[in-house]
């Protein structure tokens, strides 16, 4: 996948357990952790929102893109 999700690396900064970044944005900690592992296909721009607000970041802290071969298949997106 090229998206990386480094939140783990920002709470890590921020000095912030997951549970506390989950019960303040109001997610569980089941689906941070799986949007900390990139498990996900999406996020919504609210819970985006919110993790950022909380960890006082921009969206290029906890998300980059790593070019891949894969991007050009037309079927990458299914």
């Amino acid at each position: 996948m090229p998206m990386i999700v480094q939140l783990d690396v920002m709470l890590a900064k921020r000095k912030v357990r997951s549970k506390q970044l989950a019960e303040a944005i109001g997610i569980t900690e089941s689906n941070l952790s799986l949007l900390k592992s990139g498990k996900v296909k999406g996020v919504r721009f609210s819970t985006l929102s919110a993790i950022c607000r909380y960890l006082d970041c921009q969206p290029g802290d906890i998300l980059s893109y790593e070019t891949s071969d894969e991007d050009l298949r037309p079927d990458a997106g299914d």
